[in-house]
């Protein structure tokens, strides 16, 4: 490896660990569902209603209250089981919650609809998606390696491993009644993306990339003459509950349907339509770890670009198949292939900068979803449900710090009526275990394997008038 290409592997390596991160421990960029009901019934929601919640997957929905208003109030927490393991060596470590608010996560639901003759509008705010990982510095993962034999050669750096997402969609919501058959409706989000992490990357894998001439800058004098390289450090983190290392603001939108085919049985069609956002920004350092020189940080800026979330199609049914049983089946089809073929990215500093244009190649998600409900007596309803989806993600694109996509949960989850208008929603999934092995020398100096389990409640209090 010559060392005046280091910068290239450095920079391009360590931005690299933001590129992957939006892998997170949901079906992609989404949670397994919205608000109690949802979630409870494996996250169906585009022919039947859930709530204030229908605004985040099928408007039209709205309208199916049987109130002139409702208010949401509640929130999820996530809670996660995350590993990573050397193949080549058996070491394992685990991701703890102790620090850096990485977990649990609890996130907001607020929701409020009001309806107008045949008309239903409605405003809310949700977390689209949030997990985290919290490996610590003194795992494997925060070894340098030395002559291209991956992290078991190197020494340790004592430098943190740990990422942490979270989107939130702020959805403006109106349904319209065309006649007793149909309804149509639609939505303006507002959307935020926040991102911590903490990253090394090996030498191996940072010469990797910089051989496949994904990475253009100015930034390689004073990093080029480094006697003894080991990898490289990213830190773009904020140990607060809601800020971010790097963060932007955009918007996407919604338009859905609902059609009742028969008295007891209504169909729906929903598509939300992929995100646009501006660049994540923030303040950053890049650290070269150097076995002889120690570590040299780099402060300056950096840049997340086009970290859209994908398009979305959804269709449902329902029915009432007795007046105190109803069953609900949704298919779902996530564009990730458009949303997620190239990513940019870039840092910036008084020493130079570097650009970068990283291959993802994700592929398009199918998610199929069965709920039911059963109004057990007046007070007391319960719900179950299934939802299975596809791997939109290869396993060359993932990271240690970047667990499995999760592909099947299962759902409980009750409501109790507590007076004509209250009413307390509760909802638990959970995710099965998943494991990925990223062989890629492009993300990774060794083979890493990472596996995820996730445990999420929805606890919520809705009101009537």
């Amino acid at each position: 490896m010559k060392i005046k290409n280091l910068p290239n592997k450095v920079i391009s390596g360590a931005i690299l660990g933001i590129a992957s991160s939006h892998a997170i421990a949901t079906d992609g960029l989404f949670l397994e569902g919205f608000g109690a009901i949802s979630r409870s019934m494996g996250g169906t929601a585009v022919a039947h209603y859930v709530g204030p919640a229908s605004m985040m997957v099928n408007p039209a929905t709205m309208d199916l209250s049987d109130s002139a208003g409702e208010l949401l109030l509640g929130f999820d927490l996530i809670t996660t089981d995350i590993g990573a393991t050397n193949p080549e060596t058996g070491e394992h470590v685990s991701s703890s919650d102790h620090s850096n608010n990485r977990g649990p996560y609890v996130a907001p639901q607020f929701a409020y609809i009001h309806k107008v003759s045949n008309w239903t509008f409605g405003a809310g705010v949700f977390a689209q998606a949030g997990v985290g990982v919290e490996y610590g510095d003194d795992s494997f993962l925060s070894r340098g390696d030395v002559g291209g034999k991956g992290y078991a050669a190197g020494a340790d750096t004592g430098l943190e491993n740990a990422s942490r997402l979270f989107i939130l969609d702020i959805p403006f919501a109106a349904s319209f009644k065309v006649n007793d058959r149909l309804t149509i409706g639609g939505s303006l989000d507002a959307k935020w993306t926040g991102l911590n992490l903490d990253y090394l990357l090996g030498m191996n894998q940072l010469g990797s990339l910089a051989g496949d001439g994904r990475a253009s800058g100015s930034l390689m004098g004073v990093i080029g003459t480094l006697p003894d390289p080991r990898g490289v450090h990213l830190s773009v983190s904020k140990n607060k509950e809601i800020s971010s290392g790097v963060d932007g603001w955009g918007y996407s939108g919604r338009l859905g349907l609902l059609y009742k085919v028969a008295p007891t049985t209504n169909v729906g069609v929903s598509y939300m339509f992929k995100s646009h956002m501006n660049d994540l920004k923030g303040k950053g350092t890049v650290t070269a770890v150097d076995g002889i020189a120690g570590n040299v940080p780099i402060e300056g800026e950096v840049r997340f670009l086009d970290f859209n979330t994908p398009a979305k199609l959804d269709v449902g049914i329902s029915h009432q198949v007795t007046d105190k049983w109803l069953i609900a089946f949704d298919v779902s089809r996530v564009f990730w292939k458009d949303a997620l073929k190239d990513i940019k990215l870039g840092f910036a500093s008084g020493m130079g900068d570097v650009d970068l244009k990283l291959p993802q190649d994700a592929k398009d998600q199918t998610i199929m979803a069965i709920g039911t409900s059963y109004a057990a007596t007046p007070r007391l309803t319960l719900r179950a449900g299934y939802r299975h989806a596809t791997q939109p993600f290869n396993d060359e694109g993932l990271l240690a710090l970047i667990p499995a996509v999760l592909q099947d949960h299962a759902s409980l989850g009750f409501s109790y009526q507590l007076s004509k208008s209250g009413r307390f929603d509760a909802a638990y999934s959970h995710a099965f275990k998943e494991s990925m092995t990223n062989r890629s020398a492009y993300n990774t100096s060794s083979p890493v394997k990472s596996s995820i389990a996730q445990d999420n409640f929805v606890l919520a209090y809705n009101y009537s008038f």
